[in-house]
């Protein structure tokens, strides 16, 4: 799969990924919760969809907060894949009324 282009990734970012930033290397996005159960569950909902589109994100949690960091690293950069995993991760965290 081809690398998208800094000005494709940035302007992905811009029109629908907007809470999401991008470093050169990764897509990232911090998520905030009312607590740890409430971050934890987030993190299983989005590791049973990582495991559906056999793209598995970088992560750390620590108490409420859970940070995400996406890229295609076959690709040696942001891909299609990075994209769309994004979007249903975006899409798991508007579906939880527990955040902060």
């Amino acid at each position: 799969m081809k690398p998208l282009s800094k000005s494709e990734v940035e302007e992905v970012l811009k029109l629908s990924l907007k809470n999401w930033s991008f470093d050169g290397k990764h897509i990232s996005r911090n998520f905030k919760f009312k607590n740890f159960v409430n971050a934890f569950s987030f993190m299983t909902v989005v590791a049973l969809e990582a495991e559906k589109a056999d793209h598995h994100p970088e992560w750390s949690n620590v108490y409420n907060s859970v940070t995400i960091n996406l890229n295609t690293h076959s690709a040696n950069g942001i891909t299609q894949l990075d994209i769309d995993m994004a979007q249903s991760i975006d899409k798991a965290f508007e579906s939880f009324n527990f955040t902060t």
